[in-house]
């Protein structure tokens, strides 16, 4: 479990982040979106507790960071954008290294280690230089080392970034296969990675959370005037029958009857209302065919809340030049132990 409540950062007269609040429940994985600037890495680096907070509080898996600041971080696996590796060590020598400053047991720790290579498809550069890998297996190593000390958290920035499709596949999966296991915290720029991987996404912007949304809410406006959602079925039988069926179900505000089927406008939760609809075409004499969601994508939402607002101002970009800058410095730092 992660929480933050009214995080702050002050980089002198600067705002970096003002008042952040989330939560990512345990075995969840959530998306950190947001434009250049917006406070994603401060955020992370807090998080991680490579970075102190000017004000507010953050707990990582039950630890309090402030209170029990080594305990949270043992707790959570850092994965930086940039992994930074010695280039005189093998693979298989750095997870090795990274055992060690960790405090995992020797006993059971082969067998570990060999794991996590093999999860992270690292076998067959498991003795190669780790100067001499490409960028996709920096990365694969970048994530080894996150999971070395087996935390129940992580922290994941830019996963896959710069990698090619069919790394960005594999990755992609092994973090998928976290869901349930791991509280993981990912950041990216890439929305359609974020809406196949997470179950909830904070957006930020200008160092505030502007949105948050998880599971049927991705697609949507937050707040109370949320926009309806519309649910695309088509069926075969009797179109007007099945429509006005379908007009009948609690929380649908229109159906529009097309070609194949009906748009249903629904105001209401979507994952208590579909299957609703469903039941209704059916009992209806309507043998279903599809089922599905249309309505704003993340893209749409992300633009929304933070593409209007033109140029950020001066302060931002003082933002995102320390973030940059940070997490230069954190990843040499953070490739060494993988925290």
């Amino acid at each position: 479990m992660i929480e933050a409540s009214g995080l702050t950062r002050r980089y002198g007269a600067v705002t970096a982040l003002a008042g952040v609040s989330f939560r990512v429940e345990a075995g969840q994985i959530a998306g950190l979106l947001g434009p250049n600037g917006a406070g994603k890495s401060t955020v992370m680096k807090i998080l991680t507790g490579s970075l102190a907070a000017s004000g507010g509080s953050a707990v990582v898996a039950g630890r309090d960071l402030v209170r029990e600041p080594l305990a949270a971080r043992r707790a959570v696996g850092f994965m930086p954008e940039h992994v930074a590796l010695p280039g005189d060590e093998s693979v298989w020598s750095m997870l090795t290294f990274v055992a060690d400053i960790k405090g995992v047991p020797r006993e059971g720790r082969t067998a570990r280690l060999e794991r996590i290579v093999e999860q992270t498809g690292l076998q067959d550069v498991r003795h190669r230089l780790s100067g001499r890998l490409s960028h996709g297996y920096r990365k694969r190593l970048g994530l080894a080392q996150a999971l070395v000390g087996d935390p129940p958290v992580l922290v994941l920035d830019e996963p896959t970034s710069g990698l090619d499709p069919n790394q960005i596949v594999g990755i992609r999966e092994l973090i998928r296969s976290f869901r349930g296991q791991r509280t993981v915290l990912m950041s990216s720029h890439i929305l359609t990675e974020v809406s196949a991987l997470c179950e909830r996404v904070v957006i930020l912007d200008r160092g505030s959370v502007v949105a948050e949304r998880s599971g049927e809410g991705l697609g949507s406006l937050d707040g109370a005037g949320a926009a309806a959602r519309t649910v695309v079925l088509s069926w075969d039988g009797d179109r007007a029958q099945v429509a006005a069926a379908l007009a009948r179900v609690a929380g649908v505000d229109d159906v529009v009857i097309t070609e194949s089927g009906a748009e249903v406008s629904i105001a209401g939760n979507a994952v208590e209302i579909r299957p609703r609809l469903v039941e209704s075409v059916l009992q209806a004499g309507g043998q279903l065919q599809n089922i599905h969601d249309k309505g704003p994508s993340l893209e749409d939402l992300f633009l929304s809340l933070t593409g209007a607002k033109g140029p950020a101002p001066a302060p931002a970009a003082a933002d995102a030049d320390a973030d940059t800058d940070g997490d230069a410095d954190a990843g040499a730092e953070d490739g060494k132990d993988g925290r």
